[in-house]
C-alpha cells in the first residue's frame, strides 16, 4: 500500500490512499489543479482515482470535489448528513446523478481491492466521519478535525500500519492569538479541532511495535507551526503513560502547500 497527503492543512486536505491497482482520495479540500499537479508530481493522474472519500462538507474538505466528478466521473461515497450537505451547497456545483454513494460509520465496503471503513468524529459538522482503508493486512486511517477523542476512536484506529492524525493547535497560541472569542471556543470545543497536546495523548493510545509511520495533520496556518507541532508531540508520547519514545517511530509532518513525502507498506 502506499499512503501520500498532497495537502494537509487549515486551508486544505486532500490524502491519497492506494494499493497497487486501486487508489483513493480522502477529501478534496484543494483546486482540481492542484490535486491534479500533486499526483503528476507521484506519478499518478486523477484517472487512475477510484473514488474519493468525503470526510464532511467544510470547504477544506470539498474544495476540489465538483470539477473532478464532473471531469473525470469520479464516484464520491460519504454519510446521508454530508451527502445531503452537499447538494444544497452552491459552491460545490452540480453533481452529476449517480456518483454519491451514501455510506455509514462503520460499515465495511469495497472500492476495488481496498476494503473501507468510516468512523465517526466530533465535530460541528452534518454527519463527520474519518476513514480506515485497508488492503491485503496492511492499514491506513485518515483521522482529522477531532474536537475531542474517546474509548470509541482508539478502538477505531488500533493497530494501524500510518496513521494521518489531526494536531491542528498549539492552546497557548489560540489563547493569545487574533481569532475572536466565539471561533476560539469553537476550535477548543468537543466539536472543533485537537490540540498538539490532545494530539500526543491519543497517539500515546495507538502506537504498538509494528506501526510503520504517524503524519501529524490538518495543522492551523494562524495557531501552529510544524516543528511546534512534532515538538509537543513528541515530548507528549515521550514523557507521557506510553511504553515508548517518539525517537522510536518515525512521526512526520504532512505538509500544506507541498505534497508530502509518500510512505509505502
Amino acid at each position: 500500500m502506499k499512503i501520500c497527503p498532497i495537502a494537509s492543512g487549515s486551508s486544505g486536505n486532500c490524502i491519497l490512499i492506494a494499493s497497487d491497482n486501486h487508489s483513493v482520495l480522502v477529501d478534496a479540500g484543494i483546486s482540481g489543479k492542484r490535486i491534479e499537479a500533486g499526483l503528476r508530481g507521484i506519478e499518478m493522474q486523477s484517472s487512475d482515482i477510484d473514488a474519493i472519500l468525503i470526510t464532511h462538507e467544510h470547504s477544506d474538505h470539498i474544495k476540489g470535489i465538483g470539477i473532478l466528478a464532473r471531469r473525470y466521473g469520479i464516484p464520491l461515497y460519504t454519510t446521508k448528513g454530508t451527502a445531503d450537505a452537499l447538494l444544497e451547497m452552491t459552491t460545490v456545483g452540480k453533481i452529476p446523478d449517480g456518483l454519491i454513494h451514501v455510506i455509514g460509520a462503520e460499515e465495511a465496503f469495497t472500492i476495488g481491492d481496498l476494503t473501507v471503513k468510516a468512523f465517526r468524529t466530533s465535530h460541528d459538522a452534518a454527519e463527520p466521519v474519518g476513514y480506515r482503508v485497508e488492503h491485503d493486512g496492511k492499514s491506513a486511517a485518515v483521522s482529522t478535525d477531532l474536537g475531542e477523542f474517546t474509548d470509541y476512536t482508539v478502538e477505531q484506529l488500533q493497530n494501524l500500519d500510518v496513521l494521518l492524525l489531526e494536531s491542528n493547535h498549539d492552546l497557548r497560541m489560540l489563547q493569545a492569538g487574533r481569532y475572536p472569542y466565539y471561533l476560539k471556543r469553537r476550535i477548543m470545543s468537543e466539536k472543533g479541532h485537537l490540540s498538539n497536546d490532545d494530539a500526543g495523548r491519543l497517539l500515546c493510545r495507538l502506537l504498538h511495535d509494528d506501526i510503520k509511520h504517524v503524519y501529524l495533520g490538518h495543522l492551523s496556518h494562524e495557531n501552529n507551526y510544524e516543528a511546534l507541532a512534532f515538538e509537543t508531540v513528541s515530548q507528549e508520547v515521550t514523557m507521557g503513560d506510553c511504553p515508548y519514545k517518539a525517537s522510536d517511530f518515525n512521526i512526520t509532518i504532512a505538509h500544506r502547500d507541498v505534497v508530502s513525502e509518500a510512505v509505502e507498506f
